[in-house]
């Protein structure tokens, strides 16, 4: 079987996505640690013209960069247990949260709250700007209340089945478990609070968590 080689930063939700896919699949990979300083700089540009993560390199020299692009070429290449519906309105929902994620979820909400109560502390010994947090909540708000809504009382995004939307939601979502935000955030969203109880319960969650990452990348 092909081995993949996924550059990221442990801890990246979006490196987390893919790595979580892999694990879905079964397929053998390895995690190579990018450093945050070094993203904008070679050698990394060389794998990612526009210095992010994550970056999917294979042993036969193909290289591919953005999320998306990652996991829907993983589960072209790696078809058992399939991520992508065969429904065409399943398919598009899928569609339709995996850029939430990116634009709405990520921009502005988790970029903002994580940062500041999360990854600015723990890895920069930054202090959290609080009116930065404040004015990311309305949107943050919006965005919670919206995928609970899409979510409805289906086991996943895309229905009763496993989706890459559930893969790419997952990981952000899970950031916010234990900051002040999450309960005003998740309180009104019950059936949201349930399904990352489902997803976090999977193995490939459990194998893709911040601390495995680390033993991983450190291996």
């Amino acid at each position: 079987m092909t081995e993949f080689i996924v550059h990221s930063i442990p801890g990246s939700p979006f490196g987390r996505s893919v790595l979580a896919a892999l694990e879905e699949k079964g397929a053998r990979y390895r995690l190579a640690r990018a450093a945050p300083g070094t993203l904008k700089s070679e050698p990394h540009t060389s794998l990612h013209a526009f210095g992010r993560v994550p970056v999917l390199q294979q042993q036969d020299g193909f290289i591919l960069y953005e999320t998306q692009a990652i996991l829907r070429y993983l589960d072209r290449v790696l078809p058992a247990r399939p991520l992508t519906p065969t429904d065409a309105k399943a398919a598009a929902r899928m569609d339709q949260v995996m850029n939430i994620s990116d634009w709405y979820l990520f921009q502005g909400v988790s970029n903002v709250i994580v940062f500041q109560r999360l990854i600015g502390p723990k890895l920069l010994g930054l202090t959290p700007d609080e009116q930065a947090i404040v004015a990311a909540m309305p949107k943050a708000h919006l965005v919670f209340d919206e995928l609970a809504r899409l979510l409805g009382e289906q086991a996943y995004f895309a229905g009763a089945t496993l989706s890459l939307a559930d893969l790419t939601i997952a990981p952000q979502i899970d950031l916010f478990v234990g900051l002040a935000e999450w309960e005003p955030l998740m309180g009104g969203n019950p059936n949201l609070c349930a399904w990352l109880e489902r997803m976090n319960a999977r193995p490939s969650l459990q194998a893709t968590s911040w601390e495995r990452q680390l033993q991983m990348a450190m291996a």
